[in-house]
């Protein structure tokens, strides 16, 4: 029995294991909708026990661990250029925090195997191609590179972006890791 937050008394009607934890049902949640319960969604408890390996391990480890690296790298260097370059430059890094934001959930969700973590991971990779073409093709962001090469940067960032978003659409590991 637990006291709800406007006091009624709620019977606990059901006690089940969910992943780690355990999940808890009264009462209440009877008459609120509950997204574990949808039938098709699968159950986290539910999921094969497949550990996140091979190249779906290699993205998720380029998305939490390469890209913040090279974003703290290249943020270290560039901050000292804030006063000179103004507040588009300050945008376009606060734009690039975000991008590498969201490729830090992404990848966590993909190792913890959330059941949304292959959209979530597809959207990141999205997005991080659209910023990176943005930066390569605009003068807010300073670069170094010789004339001519920027079209190069940009198809090699694109094709980076679409091995991994095809390996994401096409891999059997990934649908069978996350029951897609």
């Amino acid at each position: 029995m637990k006291r709800s937050r406007v006091g009624r008394v709620q019977w606990v009607r059901k006690v089940r294991r969910v992943g780690r934890g355990w999940r808890i049902r009264t009462t209440a949640d009877l008459n609120a909708p509950d997204l574990r319960d949808r039938p098709d969604r699968p159950d986290p408890a539910d999921l094969p026990d497949q550990n996140v390996s091979g190249w779906l391990l290699v993205l998720c480890l380029l998305l939490i661990v390469w890209q913040p690296i090279s974003f703290g790298l290249l943020a270290s260097g560039l901050l000292n250029r804030l006063p000179i370059r103004g507040w588009p430059f300050a945008l376009v890094l606060l734009l690039r925090l975000v991008v590498t934001a969201f490729g830090i959930a992404a990848g966590l969700a993909l190792l913890r195997r959330q059941p949304g973590a292959v959209s979530i991971a597809k959207a990141s990779l999205v997005v991080s191609a659209a910023c990176d073409v943005f930066i390569y093709t605009t003068p807010f962001f300073p670069n170094n590179r010789l004339p001519g090469d920027t079209p190069i940067v940009i198809a090699v960032s694109l094709v980076y972006h679409t091995i991994w978003l095809t390996y994401l659409f096409r891999s059997k590991r990934v649908r069978n890791t996350y029951l897609i």
